[in-house]
């Protein structure tokens, strides 16, 4: 079983675990989003076409609509980061102000 950088809460909600490594958020044709340990925002960059590419790169891909992680595209995300902070990603609203906002300021 591979160890994944991240858990699953709930129906859409993704928890970020390890400080080493980036998550990119894949959610269909939608913007990319990138969690770090500093916080969330929108990936301009490549993304790895392999798992042993992103590695190197301290990343993980994490496809929202891979049957492994919540099996279809999602229009709300929630993601627990490791800032202390729950982000809501409301891909309604992607080009917006309201695309990523601050969910709770303190979710521990």
């Amino acid at each position: 079983m591979i160890e994944k950088n991240f858990i699953t809460s709930g129906r859409n909600t993704i928890i970020h675990k390890i400080r080493k490594f980036d998550l990119l958020i894949v959610n269909g044709s939608k913007p990319v989003v990138i969690i770090s340990n500093r916080g969330i925002g929108i990936y301009k960059g490549p993304i790895p076409r392999k798992r042993s590419e992103a590695k190197k790169a301290y990343q993980e891909v994490v496809d929202v609509s891979a049957m492994e992680v919540f099996g279809e595209e999602k229009t709300l995300l929630f993601v627990q980061a490791l800032d202390n902070k729950e982000y809501k990603i409301d891909y309604s609203k992607v080009n917006t102000n309201s695309f990523i906002k601050i969910h709770q300021d303190n979710y521990v």
